[in-house]
């Protein structure tokens, strides 16, 4: 059994085959041949949450396990099995996996739903999750004018500098959420945000939004007017969605989950999709257990094949 570092991935995982690994999965378990197991959380008195996400894709199964708390952060691990003989086969660093896949997501959505001259990105947000938005949004999309607004200040326009050299892209930080969103072909949200971080009166006609950053039935970042007016709303798992997703949550009554505008990723990419009318289109993103086995079953397979990542014992293996 390997032990894989965060650098292993970094190393292994380029977000051009992290948007193609997230397409794939998505599109197997649109055809039932890949499994995905939703969250669950446990929640301690201290403030501790333990969560836990499963799921089975191509010759590995597995569960990203991690912990969070609001003082003193969070901490990701993957372990991952080989199918054919339930033998565990590598645990597996992963705050950068998560970040990689959960920006894959984002991309493999955004190339589908967003039309495809678009050209001009608003980045709402600038913590850790932005950046590989950003990255995976610059791999299925030409741009030339990247917007990126957060609270503060020195976060935007440090993102802003950073995120220009790394990508060689025109990122620059604008001084208000509707300065960044107006005109913007492409919209995504990263935030903690408890509250809708922009209006519906901002997006431009035909705009396709990614909202990434709440998993919990009490946060949203987007708001209800876009809900009710999107032509498609995407998510990755609606079995999830009901659960976590209080974008819609918090926009729907019960009976609105059987909009014939509610599709999954796995369905749209199984069935093809095309932009039917000029309104916008939405993904709401809460991140799927298979997503971070195919990601870590590919890491795994390089770092073997390189010699890297340390061998250790687990259990009977």
């Amino acid at each position: 059994m390997l032990l894989i570092s965060e650098q292993d991935v970094l190393k292994f995982l380029p977000m051009t085959e992290a948007v193609r690994l997230v397409r794939e999965a998505m599109l197997a378990l649109g055809k039932g041949a890949s499994q995905n197991q939703p969250r669950r959380r446990l929640h301690m008195e201290s403030g501790a949450v333990l969560h836990s996400l499963a799921g089975a894709h191509g010759a590995y199964f597995g569960t990203k396990v991690y912990s969070t708390h609001p003082e003193h952060g969070a901490h990701f691990a993957v372990l991952l099995y080989e199918q054919a003989t339930a033998r565990p086969v590598a645990l597996i660093e992963a705050n950068h996996l998560g970040q990689i896949r959960t920006g894959a997501a984002t991309g493999v959505a955004t190339d589908l739903l967003a039309a495809r001259d678009a050209k001009t990105l608003c980045v709402i947000g600038s913590g850790f999750q932005a950046k590989t938005q950003l990255e995976a949004i610059a791999c299925v999309r030409k741009l030339d004018d990247v917007r990126v607004w957060s609270r503060h200040a020195d976060g935007r326009e440090a993102f802003a500098r950073q995120e220009s050299k790394r990508l060689s892209l025109p990122v620059r930080a604008v001084e208000s959420a509707q300065a960044a969103v107006e005109g913007a072909d492409i919209v995504v949200t990263a935030t903690y945000s408890r509250e809708p971080v922009f209006d519906y009166a901002w997006v431009r006609q035909g705009a396709h939004v990614n909202l990434i950053g709440s998993n919990h039935p009490k946060r949203r970042e987007g708001p209800k007017e876009l809900i009710d007016a999107a032509q498609t709303i995407a998510v990755d798992s609606i079995e999830q969605a009901k659960i976590e997703s209080g974008d819609l949550l918090l926009a729907w009554s019960e009976q609105d989950w059987s909009t014939p505008r509610l599709r999954e990723m796995g369905a749209l990419l199984r069935d093809g999709y095309t932009r039917a009318e000029p309104r916008a289109t939405v993904f709401k993103s809460n991140g799927l257990g298979v997503q971070d086995v195919a990601a870590g079953g590919y890491v795994y397979e390089r770092v073997l094949k390189s010699g890297n990542g340390r061998k250790i014992d687990f259990l009977y293996s």
